[in-house]
This record gives C-alpha cells, structure tokens and sequence, in this order.
C-alpha cells in the first residue's frame, strides 16, 4: 500500500501544469497607491461577471485628518456603499455583469492631499462557456487506494488558498505600517515645531520681564542746578 500511494504522489506531480491549473477556482487580488489631491474626486471601475465576488479594502496612508469620503456604485449605478470622512474600510459584494464603480472624494479638504492605499480582492471570475478539464480522465485504476487524488487537490486548493490570503494580509499589514510611520513623522514635526516656538515665546517673555524690572529701579529724578 506505501508503495502504491508513493507512485500516486509521484503520479500527481508529473501531471501537466495544465491540468493543475485547471483545477484550481480563479482568485485575482490585486493592490493600487495613489495621491488625492485637495478639492478632488478620482473614480476607478472594475468589471464584474454575474454571482462573482468583490471585496475592496481602503485605507488612507498620509494626509491631514486621515479621512476620505468613499463610495461603490453597482453597473445600474445604485450607490452600494457611501462613507464619509473615514480613515479605512472593508466591503464586500455579490456582483452582476458590468463595471462596478468606487470613487474617492477630497473635495471637502482645500488644502491637504491624500496618499490612498486600496485592494481588489475578485473571486469565481472563471470566464463564460470554459469548462475545468475534468483530470479523472487521465487517471485509472485508483478506486483501491486510500489516498485519491481528490484528496491531494484539496489539500492543494487547501493551501493555495491559505496562501493567498496570506499575502492579502501581509499587504494590508504593510499599509498600516505606512500610515502609523506617516502619522509619527507628522507628529514629530509637529512636536518640534510647537516646542521651537514654545521656546521663541519664553525668550521673548523673558525680555520683556528683564525690562520692565530694570525700568522700576532706574532713577528718573533729575538733578537741579
């Protein structure tokens, strides 16, 4: 039985690339860094087949307040989702066919821009009409072991997936970094402009004491001749 299950395995693995491929359920996730300027909306689409998933993460890495407003309008162009002034957030939908519209608004800011992370997250984007080639075909004679190949495939889907979510994770990770080390740098100037006029203040006060002092105890008697 070691036996037959070692030449399964090795069975599985000299299975062409295609027929790995073919098994495994579509899931694009892609990621985009952007600056917003003040007074200013972008807009961005994504297509979208029907009983497909889409889930769109934001965050707002650097900028005055950290806040934009967000919105995500289905293809008939009902408004899904509208936030205002938020500084992240996650959602997540159940599409049709036809683009999908989020837009990012900093109109309501005149002066600071925005640095914006966000992330596509797409899910059973399979095209129309492609059918999974069916891998049992190719194999034969395998009804008497315990380990199928059904099993293997899972496995493999199994950490495919736990992969991917992974790198999903370490992503966003990454953008939280850059906000809290964009926000200690704001901080920092901050701290090192108020403590430079706290002291310019102190110096200036510390005159004006040293005078008035001086002017009580000067004499302004005249001698008469």
């Amino acid at each position: 039985m070691d036996v037959a299950r070692m030449l399964l395995c090795l069975f599985s693995v000299l299975v062409s690339e295609k027929f790995l491929v073919a098994a495994f359920s579509q899931s694009l996730v892609s990621d985009f860094t952007f600056t917003l300027p003040a007074g200013r909306k972008e807009c961005f689409f994504q297509t979208m087949k029907k009983d497909a998933s889409l889930e769109i993460e934001y965050q707002v890495l650097d900028g005055a307040g950290l806040d934009v407003d967000f919105s995500l309008s289905s293809p008939t162009g009902h408004v899904l989702y509208s936030e205002h002034r938020k500084s992240d957030g996650v959602y997540t939908v159940e599409t049709e066919d036809g683009d999908y519209m989020f837009c990012f608004d900093n109109s309501f800011s005149a002066v600071s821009e925005k640095i914006i992370f966000f992330e596509l997250l797409l899910d059973n984007m399979e095209q129309e009409g492609e059918e999974p080639e069916d891998w049992k075909e190719y194999v034969h004679g395998t009804d008497m072991l315990d380990m199928k190949l059904e099993d293997i495939m899972d496995t493999i889907n199994s950490v495919k997936a736990r992969l991917g979510k992974s790198l999903q994770i370490q992503t966003v990770l990454k953008a939280f970094e850059a906000r809290d080390r964009n926000l200690q740098e704001s901080n920092y100037d901050r701290v090192n402009m108020w403590s430079m006029t706290n002291m310019l203040v102190m110096m200036l006060v510390t005159g004006v004491q040293v005078y008035l002092i001086r002017a009580l105890f000067e004499d302004k008697r005249h001698a008469r001749t």
